[in-house]
C-alpha cells in the first residue's frame, strides 16, 4: 500500500478531514451577549417603570390628602358665600322697601303740602321729613281757643283736611303729642287743667278722637301723648318762640309688629341653619307666650300712656 498517496482528488474526503469552522460558536455567542444586554436593558426600564409608578402613587397618596385637608374650608368657604348671598338678597330687599317707603312717605308730603299750602305759607303749619318719619306741627291757635281743649270750628276744617290725607296711609304709626309753653295756666283754667300736662294731653286726645271718628282714620295706628312744657322747639323767652312751643305735632313713623319681627327673624335663622344656642332658647320662649303678650314698651313710652290716660 501507498502511503504517500494524493487524497487531493478526493472532495469528500478533503472535506471531511477539513478543520470545523469557528462561525457557529461566534454566532452563538454574539447571540448570547446580545441576550443577555436586551434583558438587562428591560429590567432597567422595568425598574424605571415601576419608580415611576411609585412615585405616581405618592403624589396621588399626597393629593388626596392635600384634597381631604381642604374640603372642610371648601365647605366652609361654599356656606359663607351662600350666607353671603343670602344677606346681599336680604339687604336689597331692605333697600327696595325702604326706597319705596320713602317714596310713599314723601308721596304722603306732597299730598298735605297742597292740601295745607295756605296753612304753610303762613307759618301755622311746618312739614319736617327726617329718617323715614314725618312729622306735621300745626300752632294750636289753628285748632283750638285760648285755653280750650274742644277744636275750634275753624280747626275742624284744617283737621278734616290733614285727616282727609292721613286716612289714606296704612303702614304707620300717627302719633298726636300735645305741647304747650313754658307759662303757668291761668286761675281759671287751672280748675279743669292743673298743670301744662293736663291741658297738653287733653288736646291730643281730643285730636286723635276727631281724626278717627272724623276723618276715618283707622283708631288702632293712632296714638295719643303728652309733653306739655318739656319739648319746645323754640325758646320760651320770646313771644314768637312762645307760640311755636304751643302746637300739635303729628308723627308718621313705620308701622312695626315686634313679635311678628322676632319670629320672622327665627325663620330666616332656622332656614340659614344658624339657629343655634341662643336662638333656640328665643325659639322656646317664643312658642311659650301667650297669642295676646303685649310687647315690652320703654319707661318713657310707658310714662307717656299714664300721661294720656
Amino acid at each position: 500500500m501507498n502511503s504517500g498517496a494524493d487524497y487531493s482528488n478526493d472532495p469528500n474526503l478533503a472535506r471531511a478531514l477539513k478543520p470545523p469552522s469557528q462561525a457557529p460558536w461566534v454566532l452563538m455567542v454574539v447571540t448570547l451577549v446580545g441576550a443577555g444586554a436586551g434583558g438587562a436593558w428591560m429590567w432597567g426600564e422595568m425598574g424605571k417603570t415601576k419608580a415611576a409608578a411609585a412615585e405616581a402613587q405618592a403624589h396621588a397618596t399626597a393629593a388626596e390628602a392635600k384634597r381631604a385637608e381642604l374640603a372642610p374650608k371648601v365647605e366652609k368657604l361654599e356656606a359663607d358665600n351662600a350666607e353671603l348671598t343670602t344677606a346681599k338678597e336680604a339687604l336689597t330687599r331692605d333697600v327696595e322697601a325702604k326706597t319705596g317707603e320713602l317714596a310713599q312717605l314723601k308721596g304722603t308730603a306732597d299730598k298735605l303740602q297742597a292740601q295745607m299750602k295756605d296753612e304753610i305759607a303762613r307759618g301755622d303749619i311746618r312739614l319736617t321729613e327726617s329718617g323715614g318719619k314725618l312729622r306735621v306741627d300745626l300752632v294750636d291757635k289753628i285748632l283750638f281757643d285760648s285755653g280750650e281743649s274742644q277744636i275750634s270750628k275753624r280747626g275742624e276744617g284744617v283737621l278734616a283736611r290733614v285727616g282727609a290725607v292721613l286716612a289714606q296711609i296704612d303702614d304707620k304709626t300717627i302719633q298726636v303729642s300735645g305741647h304747650t309753653d313754658n307759662l303757668p295756666l291761668g286761675d281759671k283754667l287751672t280748675a279743669q287743667f292743673p298743670t301744662n300736662w293736663e291741658l297738653s294731653a287733653a288736646r291730643a286726645v281730643t285730636v286723635v278722637r276727631f281724626l278717627a271718628e272724623k276723618s276715618s282714620v283707622p283708631p288702632q295706628r293712632l296714638l295719643a301723648s303728652a309733653y306739655g312744657e318739656w319739648s319746645p322747639v323754640a325758646s320760651n323767652k320770646s313771644t314768637s318762640g312762645r307760640a311755636r312751643n304751643r302746637r300739635i305735632e303729628i308723627l308718621l313713623t313705620p308701622a312695626l309688629a315686634p313679635k311678628l319681627i322676632g319670629r320672622a327673624k327665627l325663620k330666616e335663622a332656622a332656614a340659614k341653619g344658624e339657629a343655634k344656642t341662643g336662638a333656640k332658647t328665643e325659639t322656646k320662649s317664643v312658642a311659650k307666650a301667650k297669642p295676646d303678650a303685649k310687647p315690652v314698651v320703654s319707661d318713657a313710652h310707658a310714662g307717656r300712656h299714664k300721661a294720656k290716660k
